[in-house]
C-alpha cells in the first residue's frame, strides 16, 4: 500500500473509471494497479515529492498544478521508464505497456481537473541486444557439403544413398536458395521442372514464386532424387510430397534440424549453428569468395 493516502485514492478511482467501468478483467485491474504502485513506491524510495508536487497534505488534494508542474511529473515517469529498461532489465514490451497506463492516468488526472495538460511520454530507446554471428564462413560451408558427399560416397547400402541424397538437395535448397524450412517441407515433386530447372515454391496464402536451381551439382541431385522417390512413397497419403521419412512420412522441422546437426558435427563445426543460419549465409559465402579471387 502507498504511503501517500490521497495517491492512493486517485489510483483507486482511476482504476474504478478506466478499468472497473469499462467492464476490463481481474487482470487488467491488477496490472493497471501493480504498475502505478510500483511506480510510486520508486518515487518514495528516492526521495521524490509527492504526486501533485507537493508534500502530503489533504488541503492539496484537489489543486490543479500548473504546467511546469506537470512537465516535472512526466520527466519523473520517463526517468522510472529509463530506470526499469536499463538498470532493471525489463523486457521492452513491459517498458511499453507501463508506459501506456501511465499515459491513461495522466489523461484521467486531467478530465478530472487535477493537472490543466500533460504531454504524451517518451520511452527510452529500446535496448540493443548483442547479436551472435551465427553465419557460417565459407570454409565451415565448404566442409559442410564435403561431409555430405564423403558419406554418400562411403555408403555400401542403395537406401541409405537415397537418404543421404535426399539430404543433400535439402541441405542445397536451404542454401542455395534461401528457402524458409517450412516452404521447403510443403514441396510437392510435380513444383519441380527437370526440362527448366524451375522449382516453384507455395509460401502462405496461396502465394507461388519460382527459381531456377542455378548450381549444376543441385540440378543433378534434383533429378536423381526425384527418380528414386518412389522408394520412400510407400503407397501413402503423401506420395507426392518431396521429401519423405523412411516411412514415407513428412519430414518435420526437427527432422530437417537433426539432419544439419549431423554433418555439422561430421564438417567438424563446434559452435551452434542451425539450418536457418545455413540458409542465411550464401551472401557471407560469396563475399569471402570474391575476396579469396582478389587475393
Amino acid at each position: 500500500m502507498i504511503q501517500d493516502s490521497n495517491l492512493q485514492n486517485s489510483i483507486e478511482r482511476f482504476i474504478d473509471s478506466q478499468v472497473v467501468s469499462r467492464g476490463l478483467d481481474e487482470r487488467t485491474k491488477k496490472a493497471y494497479q501493480l504498475d502505478l504502485e510500483l511506480f510510486f513506491r520508486w518515487m518514495q524510495e528516492n526521495g521524490k515529492k509527492s504526486w501533485n508536487g507537493k508534500s502530503d497534505d489533504s488541503k492539496n488534494k484537489d489543486k490543479k498544478i500548473d504546467k511546469e508542474e506537470a512537465d516535472g511529473w512526466e520527466d519523473k515517469m520517463e526517468k522510472y521508464l529509463e530506470y526499469i529498461s536499463k538498470e532493471k532489465g525489463l523486457q521492452f514490451s513491459t517498458v511499453c505497456r507501463r508506459c501506456q497506463v501511465f499515459g491513461y492516468f495522466l489523461s484521467y488526472m486531467k478530465e478530472d481537473g487535477l493537472i490543466e495538460s500533460f504531454r504524451p511520454l517518451e520511452l527510452p530507446g529500446q535496448p540493443e541486444k548483442a547479436v551472435a554471428d551465427t553465419l557460417l564462413t565459407k570454409r565451415e560451408v565448404d566442409a559442410f557439403f564435403k561431409a555430405i558427399s564423403q558419406e554418400y560416397a562411403g555408403l555400401d547400402s542403395d537406401f541409405r544413398r537415397r537418404v543421404c541424397l535426399r539430404d543433400q538437395v535439402m541441405m542445397g535448397l536451404l542454401f542455395y536458395h534461401g528457402i524458409e524450412i517450412s516452404e521447403l517441407l510443403r514441396l510437392e515433386t510435380s513444383d519441380y521442372n527437370p526440362k527448366t530447372s524451375v522449382l516453384t515454391i507455395r509460401r502462405k496464402r496461396e502465394k507461388e514464386w519460382q527459381v531456377y536451381i542455378f548450381n549444376q551439382a543441385l540440378r543433378k541431385q534434383m533429378e536423381q532424387w526425384i527418380s528414386v522417390h518412389e522408394y520412400f512413397e510407400n503407397g501413402g497419403l503423401y506420395h507426392n510430397r518431396m521429401f519423405l521419412s523412411k516411412l514415407g512420412r513428412p519430414l518435420s522441422m526437427k527432422m530437417v534440424t537433426n539432419i544439419f546437426d549431423k554433418y555439422r558435427v561430421l564438417a567438424g563445426i563446434e559452435r551452434e549453428a542451425t539450418p536457418k543460419d545455413l540458409k542465411r549465409s550464401m551472401k557471407r559465402y560469396a563475399k569471402e569468395l570474391v575476396m579469396e579471387w582478389c587475393g
